[in-house]
């Protein structure tokens, strides 16, 4: 199970809402791990109502890399998995969140903050500008990518300001968006991508699907041990 990627999902939706189950058959987790397989990874799925969500010791060890979606069941969670995805970013695991999961508990306590924002559900058109061209997760992009529909997310987004930012949206309602947002936590690399929502085939669109693939490249970790802290002893002779 080296360098498995997990695509973790609440899969909520999909049991309520027909129109969500006919876009995604096999679930938003069962789309993203499709791609990311077709891509070379090994990837796994877990969920919300699976023992321990999905998120065992063993499962977490083993992940280089977890993708998030969650909406309407961030409460459900439990406390205690988050505090084990909390430290295994700390020591190295790169997080993927997806949409909604800028209100996930585990999203929510890497920013310290909020993490509110605007939205609106009303068909609109988002175009998202690459503001870091040269970046990796922007690698094989063009100048924006354009969805027809999607539900809009708008500033002021209550989050710390990234250590890079790679997409800003812009919706046909007058809203932008701080879309893509990358930060580091201890020795994990995090990043927030804001296109989404479930009632949109927003995950079967290639260029979204691309920015999925650089961003697991992007988040992997490096080989190294977590800096140790607390009493030094001293290098030198005092």
């Amino acid at each position: 199970m080296a360098n498995l990627i997990t695509i973790w999902n609440e899969n909520r939706h999909e049991k309520i809402n027909p129109v969500v189950a006919e876009i995604y058959p096999d679930g938003i987790h069962g789309c993203i791990d499709s791609v990311l397989k077709n891509a070379g990874f090994d990837t796994k799925t877990a969920t919300l109502d699976d023992p321990e969500h999905g998120l065992t010791d063993e499962v977490l060890e083993n992940t280089d890399v977890l993708v998030w979606w969650g909406h309407i069941a961030h409460g459900e969670v439990k406390d205690e998995i988050v505090e084990k995805v909390h430290k295994r970013v700390l020591d190295g695991m790169g997080l993927i969140v997806l949409h909604s999961g800028h209100f996930s508990k585990i999203f929510k306590k890497l920013m310290g903050t909020s993490c509110d924002l605007k939205w609106r559900e009303a068909d609109d058109k988002e175009r998202l500008w690459v503001v870091a061209p040269s970046h990796p997760i922007a690698e094989g992009i063009g100048e924006y990518i354009e969805l027809e529909k999607e539900e809009m997310y708008g500033e002021h987004f209550d989050i710390p300001a990234p250590d890079e930012l790679i997409f800003t949206s812009w919706f046909t309602g007058g809203e932008v968006f701080r879309s893509g947002c990358t930060y580091q936590r201890g020795n994990g690399k995090i990043f927030y991508f804001r296109p989404g929502h479930e009632t949109y085939p927003t995950y079967h669109q290639k260029d979204i699907q691309q920015v999925i693939i650089n961003a697991v490249n992007w988040a992997k970790p490096v080989a190294r041990t977590r800096p140790v802290y607390g009493n030094s002893q001293p290098l030198e002779k005092l």
